[in-house]
């Protein structure tokens, strides 16, 4: 980085961090609350109300993590194929390898039934702030609050999916400061359409990740159906099918997941110094897991694939948010608004006594190191479905305010889904990750442990995991569904070792996350607090931290200056094969055979990537890219790695959101995977 481009970022980021407004492009809006002042008098843009629900309801949710678009009338979805890996390792076999062969469908009855995917359409929203606040007595205890925010949540939850048939989600904003319902449609009946090979969409593998300039169609289409049929669509996106122009306004529609930027400097500094090391120390052990698992041969590696490229980006995401929080003039000019926003709360009589929410938080950290390392959830697919069909027929018998989050009856549907899935479970591969985590357990609590010697039964993490794994008969969709049926009478005479095991875990992770609930019921008030001084200083413009759910980002399309070189906004299907060439012999920058094959059809100069300022994050991959008019030009796939500090600042120095351009998806169906025909049903 340039002296002068150091400072300029130093300078944006102190701006970000004083002032009551926005910075650039900055932003994740809410869809009942847009931008319409700030879009009308930079962009000379006035989102209609038509033009913002069309939007919102053309754009779905996937369950797996991530976003998507509807893209035709009779059904058609547009996502990332890092999305959709997911699914594709699920329709994978040794036979048939989706993720490195890619797919094509080429009638509606090739389309591939996904075993366990929901993909959510936002319907409506509703501010129910004042039922759940009301609910909430102002002098009960961090425990007493706790469970009578989730009971009326709960009931609130309750009431609108019966009375709708809708997903039925309450949605905490602003720390706590407020409250949403999001109504949404369900569709758990998606089929695989097209996809393309990994090589392609993941084109310069982990070395390019993250960065910039990129030659990906990281892209998938599914199509959802309604009885049987491809469902029939009000609300899509039209394709624009001309090349995006530099500084051209562009939309992004998706669901980013989680941001920290209402963080104190407190909450900030245990991230940095705690808990990202603590997520990074596991996660390159859980890389080095799957890349041995995978060493064992072909299948192995085919097994382990998805589950560690999911590590490894994560892994490389953690380690640019981490050397963001490293760098002092971030926490300098973080500290330097709260000092300032304190300052001035303390001259004000009336909001005085908000002050203390700057010390809970502070102490609330304190707490949250001591809770870090514990937990007793042995992160394995078979583990997991018996804990949590454990946990269900315990919750079933309580009445559904008193019920865990994730169990009520709201929830019930989406988790039956995940429960009765029919995607493979490989033996050897529990067996290796459940071994891993009895062993971690051993580290973390002891070896002279209560529960771990129980759990251990006098044999060793690796034998006890062959024993677990070998009686257990979770494999079986119908033995799920027998115990799920039978409720706690046949959970508790399970002779089935992982439900034992379940169940001699249980009590200690139910005092775990209470005591979990607990601190974040405290940092929710005090959050609340600080949202209320900030908002009686600043004033109420902005936009809450991300929660996985629909929001608006908006920017323009631009390059930007790093090493002193400007770093064009577009690359183009020339750029591809030129980069695969400069990176000969190396594997992941080898081009699949397909695209060697179709080279003398590509229209080279097509554009393929480009970046823009909108604010993204982790969850947004997946997300429709739009112009003005509502027409699909991009499809979000990555940030650069300038933007992993986005978690918890925004900067649109050098920051940028990567995408696929719309017209490279379509110049790769037509011209390199032969799918002229569904190219042709795009956008109609």
């Amino acid at each position: 980085m340039t002296r002068n481009l150091a400072a300029l970022l130093m300078f944006n980021v102190a701006l970000a961090l004083s002032s009551p407004c926005v910075l650039g492009d900055e932003g994740m809006f809410l869809f009942n609350e847009l931008p319409t002042e700030t879009l009308k008098s930079r962009h000379d843009f006035e989102p209609t109300e038509q033009w913002a629900d069309h939007l919102r309801l053309s754009s779905v949710r996937f369950n797996s993590g991530g976003s998507g678009s509807f893209i035709s009338s009779d059904g058609l979805v547009l996502t990332n194929h890092h999305v959709a890996s997911d699914t594709l390792h699920k329709l994978s076999s040794a036979d048939r390898n989706l993720i490195d062969d890619g797919f094509l469908a080429h009638s509606l009855d090739e389309e591939l039934q996904t075993p366990d995917l929901e993909l959510n359409q936002l319907v409506s929203i509703e501010d129910v702030t004042d039922r759940v606040n009301g609910a909430v007595e102002s002098d009960a205890s961090a425990e007493d609050s706790a469970g009578q925010r989730r009971a009326v949540i709960a009931k609130i939850e309750s009431e609108s999916t019966e009375a709708t048939g809708l997903r039925s989600d309450v949605i905490t904003l602003f720390g706590g400061a407020r409250y949403h319902l999001y109504r949404y449609k369900k569709f758990t009946d998606v089929r695989l359409v097209w996809a393309p090979e990994t090589a392609a969409a993941f084109f310069g593998g982990d070395a390019d990740n993250f960065e910039y300039p990129r030659y990906n169609v990281d892209a998938t289409i599914m199509r959802v159906y309604e009885d049987g049929k491809p469902a029939k669509l009000e609300h899509y996106l039209k394709w624009d099918r001309e090349p995006l122009k530099e500084d051209e306004l562009v939309f992004v529609s998706g669901n980013p997941g989680r941001t920290q930027r209402i963080f104190t400097v407190a909450a900030l500094e245990f991230l940095r110094d705690d808990r990202i090391p603590y997520v990074l120390d596991y996660l390159r052990r859980k890389e080095i897991l799957m890349q041995q698992f995978g060493l064992e041969g072909k299948e192995e590696t085919r097994r382990a694939r998805d589950e560690l490229f999911g590590i490894q980006n994560a892994r490389k995401a953690y380690t640019g948010m981490l050397a963001g929080l490293q760098n002092p003039a971030t926490m300098a000019t973080k500290r330097g608004r709260e000092d300032r926003l304190q300052h001035t709360v303390g001259q004000r009589a009336e909001l005085k006594e908000l002050l203390s929410a700057w010390d809970d938080v502070a102490a609330i950290q304190d707490e949250k190191r001591e809770m870090l390392s514990q937990t007793v959830s042995l992160r394995s697919t078979l583990f997991d479905l018996a804990q949590q069909i454990t946990l269900l027929a315990a919750e079933d018998k309580k009445p559904n305010e008193e019920r865990l989050r994730g169990f009520t009856d709201s929830s019930r549907d989406s988790l039956l889904q995940e429960l009765l899935s029919t995607a493979p479970i490989y033996a050897d591969l529990e067996q290796a990750k459940l071994a891993d985590e009895l062993s971690r357990m051993i580290e973390n609590r002891g070896a002279n442990d209560r529960l771990v010697v129980e759990i251990l039964s006098g044999k060793g993490p690796s034998e006890r995991a062959a024993e677990l794994v070998g009686g257990t008969s979770l494999f079986e969709v119908a033995k799920r569904e027998e115990l799920i049926e039978g409720g706690i009478n046949q959970v508790l005479a399970s002779d089935d070792p992982m439900i034992q095991l379940a169940r001699k875990t249980e009590d200690e992770y139910r005092r775990i996350r209470k005591q979990n609930e607990e601190i974040e019921e405290r940092e929710r008030q005090a959050y609340a607090k600080i949202t209320r001084a900030t908002t009686a200083i600043e004033g109420t413009g902005g936009y809450p931290d991300a929660t996985f759910t629909l929001r608006l980002a908006f920017g323009t399309v631009k390059g930007y200056e790093q090493d002193g070189k400007q770093v064009q906004p577009f690359t183009t299907f020339a750029g591809a094969y030129q980069h695969a060439e400069q990176h000969a012999g190396q594997t992941d920058f080898d081009l699949p055979a397909s695209w060697m094959k179709a080279k003398d059809r590509v229209k080279m100069d097509t554009q393929l990537n480009f970046v823009c300022t909108a604010d993204i994050i982790g969850g947004n991959s997946g997300s429709p890219v739009v112009n003005r008019k509502g027409e699909l030009v991009g499809l979000i796939f990555d940030g650069n790695i300038q933007s992993l500090t986005s978690d918890y600042i925004y900067s649109d120095v050098q920051g940028r959101a990567v995408s696929v351009s719309g017209v490279g998806i379509l110049e790769s169906l037509r011209s390199i995977y032969n799918a002229g025909d569904l190219a042709d049903s795009i956008g109609k």
